[in-house]
């Protein structure tokens, strides 16, 4: 089956393109406010094409997406959290094609879009590569968190190059301060924010590509040009100069209490390179664009890589095939779509033809800028690779790199690691 209608048709052609109105089920990851706000994302798709939607949420998704397109019993269509399972499911023959069109429509649409078509195009049983997955809802994790009064009182401007930032961290140093608060801390997880540091600076010394064979091991993790991005993190996390409490503590720090620092009086940093979602962990009260802000975490200018953006988000597919579900696909890609959720909060877009005015809170809009600014996009990497290394071996190792030791041996044992689980 192929949806009749065309890729950014706007709601009111999906009435008019809508022959028959079907049930669709979509299945994902949210619950709570985030459920309420799919669901009205969904009464919208409802009322444009007469279809009757009902979504359904779930804290155990990926085991039960598995369970159901094995029993024959999957929802027309699926939110995946991560790329990695949905590209297992196409190779198995659970997820259909999308429509003819749509990573045309992608990369024209999109900011960074030949990305957003390659994190969406996977194997199918034959082998054949097919666009399977549409990203809707978007993470930024490329931020550095700071206090503007902070920054002002000391004179410091926000950097606008890999370059800037290390020369204001020195800068800060000589002045008899910490430019960097960093906790790797995380209970059985500890480690996970290095791991996003080393991503961050390999798309910033490397070329795409060179992250794409990375996190399928086709470049091997002990790699020369791996080890240099881990060694990278290290010029930040294991200088002592730059690191509130020293480096000795970054491994033990707690991540949700390490950008406290930024809000201490006097100041124990004035840096915290983290995702959007730190200001959950801010002390109660902080304002964001007031209080705290922050900006892209920058890119060398000398090599000449662009503006690469680390994040997440979510990828719909299609897991029980009927009309509706290429009609909801569709539906998606309207500017409509995106506003709806732009105006509610926790959401961000690489649509480049969304009225950014819908945006309710101003910081997101700020922070849509430096997704829709992105020369490429890549997806978190850790979470694109086998379990056992990405939420395994390369969080402890980068616990041990982070205790001082050395990145090649450390790299060695991550890559030994993945060898193991072939």
């Amino acid at each position: 089956m192929k949806t009749q209608l065309l890729a950014g048709a706007t709601a009111a052609a999906l009435v008019a393109g809508t022959a028959n109105a079907e049930q669709i089920t979509v299945f994902g990851p949210w619950l709570g406010p985030d459920q309420a706000n799919v669901e009205v994302i969904l009464n919208g798709f409802a009322d444009a094409s007469g279809h009757d939607v009902r979504y359904v949420g779930s804290d155990s998704f990926e085991q039960q997406i598995v369970v159901d397109a094995e029993a024959g019993s999957a929802p027309n269509v699926a939110v995946f959290p991560q790329p990695g399972l949905a590209a297992d499911m196409a190779s198995r023959g659970f997820l259909t094609p999308l429509a003819d069109g749509t990573a045309d429509w992608v990369r024209e649409n999109y900011a960074a879009g030949q990305s957003w078509v390659d994190l969406g195009t996977y194997a199918d049983a034959d082998g054949n590569n097919q666009l399977f997955g549409f990203f809707y809802k978007v993470d930024v994790k490329s931020l550095v968190w700071y206090s503007p009064e902070n920054f002002e009182d000391a004179g410091y401007d926000v950097p606008n190059s890999m370059e800037e930032l290390i020369a204001l961290s020195d800068q800060i140093v000589a002045d008899g301060e910490t430019p960097w608060c960093i906790g790797l801390g995380s209970g059985g997880a500890t480690g996970w924010p290095a791991t996003d540091w080393v991503e961050d600076m390999l798309l910033r010394t490397q070329d795409p590509a060179v992250y794409d064979q990375w996190v399928t091991n086709e470049i091997a993790f002990d790699d020369e040009r791996i080890v240099g991005a881990i060694e990278g993190f290290g010029t930040f996390a294991r200088n002592d100069d730059y690191v509130a409490g020293g480096a000795g503590v970054v491994a033990s720090t707690d991540f949700r209490d390490s950008p406290k620092g930024l809000f201490a009086s006097p100041p124990q940093c004035y840096m915290h390179r983290q995702a959007s979602f730190i200001p959950a962990f801010f002390p109660e009260g902080t304002v964001v664009g007031e209080d705290a802000d922050f900006f892209y975490f920058p890119a060398f200018a000398e090599a000449d890589l662009g503006s690469p953006v680390l994040g997440a988000g979510t990828l719909w597919a299609i897991t029980n095939e009927n009309q509706a579900a290429h009609d909801l696909m569709a539906y998606l890609q309207t500017p409509e779509a995106h506003e709806a959720w732009m105006a509610l909060g926790g959401f961000l877009t690489p649509h480049k033809g969304v009225n950014l005015d819908a945006f309710a809170d101003p910081s997101l809009r700020k922070m849509n800028d430096i997704l829709l600014g992105a020369t490429t996009f890549r997806f978190d990497g850790s979470d694109l690779m086998p379990g056992g290394v990405g939420a395994g071996t390369f969080w402890t190792g980068m616990v041990d790199y982070a205790g001082g030791k050395d990145a090649a041996a450390v790299a060695a044992e991550i890559q030994a690691s993945w060898e193991a689980l072939k």
